[in-house]
């Protein structure tokens, strides 16, 4: 996990690359084909027999959306930062 002082656009998308690699391992692990987002977490209560990796599941789901939601932050910061230049 990030500190404060290392949140930049760059070390948030290394973040976001390791968590996509873990969840992709868990995801052909446990064979989740979800077709829905919304389907995903239910899912993986049902085929995750391994409470670790269901912990671990739900632990990169949400550092995955906080990490996304960080970069959105950020980007739309420059964006209009960059606009208030213009």
């Amino acid at each position: 996990m990030l500190k404060a002082n290392q949140l930049n656009i760059n070390n948030i998308r290394k973040e976001l690359e390791i968590i996509s690699q873990d969840m992709l391992a868990l995801i052909k692990k446990y064979d989740l084909t979800a077709t829905s987002q919304l389907d995903v977490i239910e899912m993986a209560r049902e085929k995750i027999n391994d409470k670790n990796d269901y912990i671990r599941f739900l632990e990169l789901s949400l550092e995955g959306r906080i990490y996304g939601e960080a970069a959105a932050a950020i980007e739309n910061a420059a964006s209009n930062n960059a606009n208030k230049l213009h």
